[in-house]
């Protein structure tokens, strides 16, 4: 078997959930979720790498000039409108390992306040807290995941007990501040977003989005629809490369299951560079890469998105593109970026909490996971934490 924290989640849920027959659903869930913290957390936290260390110098602590103070004010702004019991089980040190504890599972038994508990105000400070850290177009993805999560459990004989739009849950690292190191989390079904500020700058890695379905064609959210942008972009950039460079792009012209490396307790995977380096692209297609990669930096706020696609753009001759699947207009895929400075997957995924609707159990467009990482150790801020740590130790 293969070492536990690489596990693909599919077989990871099926692993943690053999043995626990005869259990109430709360108890399965309690002791699947312990399993999965205790295989993914076995490690110190190292970052995604291509050979187990990290590449040192790539995020230096400096002046970024994003305007954090929005953030810091509306997260105190939240935690203002909670009770002393909520505040309690929201707030977190900023080196805790809860940075680590995300699921994108169902089952996930997660910390913080969950929005299904919170007051109108709570939740419209929850919501200004994510509109301080994301652009427009991440907050209205945010959002639509959420009622995409109540359409599932409307296709499920309305099963909100495991899903709905409301089951989600925030969390504090650190203390608000203009100067000191802090962060938020939002943790639920297909939904994960981290987000670490320190001074002004900002990382807001691990990302995870996707959705079943991904198109709502019946009930309350009828209409709705995510990642198609990205999708779609993803195969017109690879139509797009002439054939010798599409041959050496793809991996595997067959994508029986899922393809995912990065996801949940993921933190410390090693993926060597694999596919099509940026390098032998022709401007045209450099271009359209670096748009391709624009689209994920784009849900964070605007300041932050153009800090970031600078360090992508200095290291786009180190940026490989890889593919798995077909390339046609109906055809399920998976394709990766990956450079020093971040790493992106999208991948069409097998059907699980819409199988019962379909006659085959082959990956679908309706069912979508996206994984964005700072490799080489900055997920979660994780390298400029260490910096500030070291010229300013902070007392256990």
């Amino acid at each position: 078997m293969p070492h536990p924290r690489l596990l693909p989640p599919a077989l990871l849920l099926a692993a943690l959930s053999s043995s626990l027959a005869g259990q109430t659903l709360n108890e399965r869930f309690a002791a699947m979720s312990r399993n999965a913290e205790e295989r993914g957390l076995a490690e110190p936290f190292v970052g995604i790498t291509t050979d187990g260390t990290p590449t040192t110098g790539l995020f230096p602590v400096r002046a970024d000039g994003i305007d954090t103070a929005p953030i810091a004010t509306a997260a105190t702004a939240f935690l203002d409108t909670l009770t002393d019991v909520q505040r309690a089980k929201t707030t977190f040190p900023v080196e805790d390992d809860e940075w680590r504890k995300w699921m994108n599972q169902h089952f996930y038994l997660r910390q913080g306040v969950g929005f299904l508990e919170m007051t109108g105000g709570q939740r419209e400070a929850a919501f200004a807290l994510m509109r301080a850290t994301l652009s427009a177009k991440g907050l209205q993805l945010t959002r639509d995941i959420m009622r995409l999560n109540h359409t599932l459990g409307e296709l499920n004989n309305d099963n909100f007990t495991e899903y709905g739009e409301w089951l989600y849950w925030l969390t504090i690292m650190g203390e608000p501040s203009a100067t000191e190191p802090w962060g938020w989390q939002l943790d639920g079904h297909h939904v994960i977003i981290n987000a670490f500020i320190q001074g002004d700058q900002m990382v807001m890695t691990p990302l995870f989005v996707g959705s079943e379905p991904v198109i709502a064609t019946t009930g309350k959210y009828a209409g709705t629809a995510i990642l198609q942008e990205e999708q779609n972009a993803g195969l017109a950039f690879m139509n797009g490369l002439p054939e010798q460079q599409r041959e050496t792009a793809t991996l595997d012209t067959a994508k029986p299951g899922n393809n995912n490396l990065t996801e949940a307790f993921h933190d410390n995977v090693v993926i060597d560079y694999a596919g099509l380096r940026a390098d032998a692209l022709s401007a045209e297609d450099r271009a359209a890469l670096l748009a391709l990669i624009q689209l994920y930096v784009d849900h964070q706020r605007g300041d932050a998105a153009k800090v970031k696609m600078q360090d992508v753009a200095a290291h786009l001759d180190e940026t490989w593109f890889a593919w798995v699947g077909g390339n046609g207009a109906d055809d399920a895929f998976y394709y990766r970026i990956h450079s020093p400075v971040i790493l992106i997957e999208f991948d069409h995924q097998q059907p699980v909490g819409i199988r019962h609707l379909l006659d085959s159990r082959a990956p679908t467009r309706q069912h979508i996971h996206v994984v964005v990482r700072t490799p080489n150790g900055n997920d979660y801020g994780k390298d400029l934490l260490r910096q500030h740590l070291a010229d300013h130790p902070h007392p256990h």
